[in-house]
């Protein structure tokens, strides 16, 4: 289908600046995810790599050519907007079908296309039903019919599920992962829900204030967050953050949390000052033994696990551990992290440290 190659983007309104030099790639084939907060520049980087937005400055390449000037109609993109966008004067064929009409192919060759594209989705028996009494779901699978039958080089999705119902938009979610994986297409698709880009990308870009935070994969993403906002913005619930005062060299193994020895994956730089201790709530460990101790504030039961709510010494923090582990509100705990886990942020940038166990995914940040 497509490759897409981002180089140092950037979009002005004015003073305001929506994104600021981004730079990334997608990869032929690819699902790949626009994830962040409202505002955060995501949609508008998608507008642009479809042509519906001029980039200030910044190259796009699709397929090794720069098309960051050209309009829409010449960039063989499909786009699929959060709200359908469909002709509620015409029925479900003449939705779908309307693009090939448009240019001009013969009415058999559209009929035969329309007809393939409707399997695929799985709406043959509603072809011939007006739009406007469908339900969402399958108004939804109508826009994507839409952009299908024309068989473009990439496919763009601004937030498509985003007006579903939380139930039937994870059922949609699968349908469209599902749909991706038969067609081999690349799929930019944007959304602002962190489990959704978990469940369904290859790739996540995640954008904060105009900039991209981290690009890689999910995986890499969750296990090594590269700044405290993408620690914070992906996991539920999020990473812990034990603050402390200190300073560490490059080699070191160690940090001390108000005078406890803790083990970090060795850092390949150093810092000082406020920094922060950060670990996934799955990697702590209640335990009778050690003396790092916390106050059980509250648990809550989630049925094979529960969140634990602790006070430390160094901050709050929430472990996820299994439900059958008896724990009360105001016991006090030791708690033991996996070291190989551990990231170290520079509290003043934001930054995680480069460490032995990082090192190669924050290169791609």
């Amino acid at each position: 289908m497509a490759k897409i190659e981002i180089r140092n983007l950037r979009k002005e309104f004015g003073a305001f600046t929506a994104v600021r030099e981004s730079s990334f790639t997608i990869e032929d084939g690819e699902f790949f995810m626009l994830l962040g907060p409202s505002g955060c520049g995501k949609t508008t980087t998608l507008r642009m790599i479809a042509g519906l937005e001029l980039p200030t400055s910044g190259e796009i390449l699709l397929d090794g050519e720069e098309i960051s000037q050209r309009p829409p109609s010449q960039r063989d993109i499909a786009f699929v907007f959060q709200m359908f966008a469909l002709y509620p004067h015409m029925n479900v064929r003449k939705n779908i079908s309307y693009p090939l009409v448009s240019q001009g192919m013969p009415k058999a060759q559209v009929r035969a296309k329309v007809d393939e594209v409707a399997g695929i989705l799985g709406i043959r028996d509603i072809l011939d039903r007006p739009v406007g009494g469908l339900s969402g779901g399958d108004r939804q699978r109508v826009a994507l019919g839409r952009a299908i039958v024309r068989e473009p080089k990439a496919f763009m999705m601004d937030e498509p599920l985003g007006a579903l119902d939380a139930e039937f938009r994870e059922h949609m979610a699968e349908e469209l992962r599902a749909l991706h994986d038969r067609m081999g297409a690349t799929t930019v698709y944007v959304t602002h829900d962190q489990l959704e880009a978990m469940q369904m990308g290859d790739k996540i870009v995640v954008m904060n204030n105009a900039v991209v935070e981290q690009f890689g994969t999910p995986q890499d993403i969750y296990d090594w967050p590269a700044t405290m906002f993408v620690a914070d913005f992906i996991g539920s619930p999020s990473m812990n953050f034990l603050r402390f005062d200190g300073k560490l060299a490059p080699g070191a193994t160690h940090v001390g949390l108000n005078g406890h020895d803790m083990r970090v994956p060795e850092l390949r730089e150093g810092a000082e000052g406020k920094l922060v201790f950060g670990v996934r709530p799955e990697h702590i460990t209640l335990t009778d033994a050690g003396d790092y101790r916390a106050e059980v504030l509250a648990a809550e039961y989630l049925g094979t696990t529960q969140i634990v709510t602790l006070a430390t010494p160094n901050g709050e923090v929430k472990a996820r551990i299994g439900a059958a582990q008896k724990v009360a509100a105001g016991e006090t705990v030791g708690l033991a992290f996996r070291p190989d886990t551990v990231t170290v942020f520079d509290e003043a940038s934001g930054r995680a440290l480069r460490s032995a166990k990082n090192e190669g995914v924050l290169a791609h940040g």
